[in-house]
């Protein structure tokens, strides 16, 4: 970690909110013997970037996660995207640098959220980044549940889309490191990610259903470190099996 990173100060915010769609109650579900709360929890402790904060609208998630070693902040049963959830729970909070790790994110590598702060260090008007990794297999590249992003000179987010990105008009030209995969991973400086509510939805976000398309569309860098990171999203009980199969064989 360089000295100006270390300069900085973090907290690491988890939004958890147990009325999911797909799969409700899922940051209480069992998985490998823990409610997967904790296994996040967990995870995010390891880093030593600071406070863990759980914010959530419910008061089982509130005691697991006390019990995991995290802080709790209480936020309201409305909010529309985790952003939102942690910029209510972070409007008191003094800290220079936020980074949301969702929820249902059991398997994080800690060491994807220590990367994910490192430009903040080296661009002192950056307010948001983000990580990825080269695309893996060849199946993803046309799955709409796999957000792509295509990145600048400068490392910088160009446009996340769940069509493949960019498209292979030209397929000779599209290297394998050139497909690259967003992991759900972001952190802002604290005044950016108050101030986020207030910027007015797109068009762009709200087709392709993705928030961060709204900094873009607002004029905001968003940073984008590559490496070898593994992610598991669980959005669905059978996620759940995967990655309680992956916790088990490790």
């Amino acid at each position: 970690m360089s000295k100006l990173t270390a300069e900085l100060t973090y907290a690491i915010g988890i939004p958890a909110r147990f009325d999911s769609t797909r799969f409700p109650g899922k940051p209480l579900a069992n998985l490998a013997g823990q409610p997967m709360i904790t296994h996040v929890i967990k995870r995010a402790l390891q880093t030593g970037l600071g406070r863990v904060i759980v914010a959530t609208d419910h008061q089982g998630i509130a005691g697991v996660a006390t019990q995991a070693g995290a802080e709790v902040a209480m936020t309201s049963p409305d909010h529309e995207s985790g952003t939102a959830r942690l910029a209510q729970a972070f409007v008191d909070i003094d800290v220079d640098i936020v980074i949301n790790v969702q929820g249902d994110e059991p398997l994080i590598d800690p060491q994807a959220i220590r990367d994910v702060v490192v430009p903040f260090a080296h661009q002192a008007e950056l307010q948001m980044a983000t990580l990825a990794h080269p695309i893996r297999h060849a199946n993803d590249f046309n799955d709409p549940n796999v957000v792509k992003v295509v990145c600048n000179a400068a490392g910088h987010a160009m446009y996340f889309s769940r069509s493949p990105l960019p498209y292979p008009r030209n397929s000779k030209a599209l290297q394998d490191a050139d497909k690259l995969q967003h992991v759900g991973l972001y952190a802002y400086r604290r005044d950016f990610l108050l101030q986020y509510s207030s910027l007015t939805p797109c068009k762009a976000e709200q087709a392709e259903q993705l928030e961060q398309l709204r900094v873009l569309h607002h004029g905001y860098p968003i940073a984008v470190t590559i490496g070898d990171y593994h992610c598991l999203g669980v959005d669905t009980p059978q996620d759940m099996q995967r990655a309680e199969a992956l916790l088990l064989s490790a």
